[in-house]
């Protein structure tokens, strides 16, 4: 009887399982892209699974506990050694959980790393201490660093108290501008040291590696502003290399791009353009 009612706890305590599922600063955030979702999905499925082994283990012990305490006369059994029945239960129950998880974490890891028909490419250099994001057959290329306002407040002595400064340490010079509803392809490598380009909204985390090209991509279902981080320790100032990605509509971003691109023109035919020649002089007596 009392197997039966712990039974049915447990399957109540599953089948409610996925209206906890709630965006919280205090959980992995569910993201805006389909892969950070699943993610998300995967990650409350093995968090409720290992409440309800918690809430079974412990309440096996606590009954035993209350139940067989020595003051009530409980007193132990010398003659039982082990149950070949017990051991085969506590052995099969975990391979199919571990089985049942298992099946849906490889089918998304397997789609984290398909980058087929992704519709822009992204390279992303990591250096010490900024990212640089070139648009792959796009003419235009440029450095992100952390924002003047964010620099100036982390130096000692500067008088500047940082709860003042938006999005402190997380805000840059030039953010990574991509078109929403657009599978944008990362080509990762890194330029120094190693670093590792980080966005929990997207679900991407993937590691900048010197002489190594590394693969990411993503898909943003909504426009916003996401930011991530650096979260492979590379140096002394590893803490100051935030990323900013500004998701825009398509048309936005058609626009910005053709922007970008004529002041790279105009800037790669001033680069270009000859040396004016020098003013002529003369010299003697006037």
């Amino acid at each position: 009887m009392l197997n039966r009612k712990v039974a049915s706890a447990l399957a109540g305590l599953l089948g409610a399982a996925p209206a906890f599922a709630y965006e919280s600063s205090y959980n992995m955030p569910v993201g805006v892209t389909d892969i950070s979702a699943r993610v998300h999905g995967l990650h409350m499925l093995i968090f409720w699974i290992c409440v309800a082994i918690a809430v079974a283990v412990f309440s096996a012990m606590i009954y035993s506990i209350v139940r067989f305490r020595k003051s009530t006369g409980a007193v132990p059994d010398k003659t039982l050694t082990h149950s070949t029945n017990v051991e085969v239960v506590w052995t099969v129950i975990p391979v199919l959980i571990l089985v049942a998880t298992a099946i849906p974490a490889a089918r998304t890891l397997i789609m984290m790393e398909d980058t087929r028909n992704s519709e822009m490419t992204v390279k992303v250099v990591g250096y010490q201490w900024k990212w640089q994001y070139e648009y792959v057959d796009k003419g235009v290329s440029f450095f992100s660093t952390l924002a003047q306002a964010s620099n100036l407040a982390r130096q000692l002595g500067s008088g500047i108290d940082a709860k003042t400064v938006p999005n402190y340490l997380l805000d840059v010079d030039n953010p990574l501008v991509v078109p929403v509803d657009t599978k944008v392809r990362l080509l990762l490598t890194g330029n120094d040291v190693i670093h590792s380009w980080w966005v929990p909204d997207f679900a991407v985390k993937k590691d900048t590696i010197p002489g190594f090209i590394n693969e990411a991509w993503f898909k943003a279902n909504r426009v916003g502003r996401f930011t991530g981080q650096c979260a492979e320790l590379c140096g002394r100032d590893h803490g100051f290399m935030p990323i900013v990605v500004n998701v825009v509509p398509k048309a936005e971003f058609a626009t910005w791009l053709a922007t970008q691109q004529a002041a790279a023109k105009v800037a790669a035919g001033g680069a270009d353009a000859p040396a004016a020649a020098p003013a002529a002089t003369t010299t003697g007596t006037p």
